[in-house]
């Protein structure tokens, strides 16, 4: 059997951790900051996980990480 290629754009994105959770991180944190609260601000900057029913198709595009 061939190597299965990982996607580089999910590898640039997503990681796992040891107990084999995907890490992610949290969207709207780009741009137009200025409106959104310290609290909303702060609550993005915290690490975000990959639902279970999701998982299963990311581990596929980032086999070997």
């Amino acid at each position: 059997m061939p190597k299965i290629k990982t996607h580089r754009g999910a590898a640039k994105r997503f990681s796992l951790t040891k107990s084999g959770k995907i890490k992610r991180s949290k969207a709207y944190k780009r741009h137009i900051l200025t409106k959104k609260t310290t609290k909303r601000l702060r609550g993005l900057r915290q690490t975000g996980y990959i639902a279970e029913c999701e998982a299963k198709k990311i581990r596929e595009l980032i086999p070997y990480k």
